[in-house]
């Protein structure tokens, strides 16, 4: 007999959905995201004076540096709570190496000749430990930088170190969310899970197969259980 896990999902289940995100994992994200956009315009604002004019989104150039540290703070806080909830899925497997051996399929969208993906994919593992690495650069070297609160109990050297520090890792943090998002967008229905919270099983079957057999072979041992 055929193992049922193995088989892709039919056509009976047309029509299905499958949890993958709870509420609560999406309320955190979305709201991560907007202390994110409101921390990087207005950090885009104190950056360079052609940029200055974002500041008028936060009340013009007081208000924007004011602001501008607790909303960084604020994402920080975020990303913590988020991190807690997913990070026993973020940590890179044998698997995801050969996957990111194999970029090239990847990129062009030969899926069926990668190896089988678990809950999250190699390079969403690579974006939630750059966002992690970024995110700890940003506070240090942004304590320095802190004006109002920090920078007299620091030397002029460290302050500096800490700017330049502080504007690369930023850099670094946009970009790859920049990467992020259009990952999201290129994988149809990504978008839709982590605003509806479901997927199809045809979709978990495509993109993350190691995944959608763990919760056919949960669901098939929660339902011998109760039998």
């Amino acid at each position: 007999m055929t193992d049922a896990v193995s088989l892709p999902p039919s056509d009976r289940d047309r029509g299905a959905t499958i949890l993958r995100y709870a509420s609560r994992v999406r309320v955190n994200h979305w709201l991560g995201a907007i202390a994110f956009f409101c921390a990087a315009l207005s950090g885009l604002s104190l950056f360079h004076p052609a940029l200055f004019w974002l500041s008028g989104l936060f009340g013009g150039g007081p208000w924007t540096r004011i602001l501008h540290p607790f909303l960084g703070l604020l994402m920080l806080i975020l990303f913590v709570l988020l991190a807690l909830q997913v990070r026993s899925d973020n940590s890179m497997q044998p698997r995801d190496w050969a996957w990111l051996r194999q970029i090239g399929d990847v990129v062009n969208n030969r899926e069926e000749l990668l190896p089988e993906v678990g809950r999250y994919n190699a390079g969403q593992k690579l974006v939630f430990d750059a966002v992690v690495v970024c995110l700890t650069v940003l506070l240090l070297s942004g304590i320095p930088i802190w004006r109002v609160y920090f920078s007299a109990s620091f030397p002029i050297s460290v302050q500096r170190l800490g700017a330049f520090a502080h504007a690369l890792f930023a850099f670094i943090l946009i970009t790859t969310i920049i990467i992020h998002i259009y990952a999201a967008i290129w994988v149809k229905g990504s978008v839709r899970a982590m605003t509806r919270g479901t997927v199809t099983p045809g979709w978990a079957w495509k993109h993350h197969r190691a995944w959608y057999r763990e919760l056919i072979t949960d669901a098939a041992r929660s339902r011998s259980r109760t039998d």
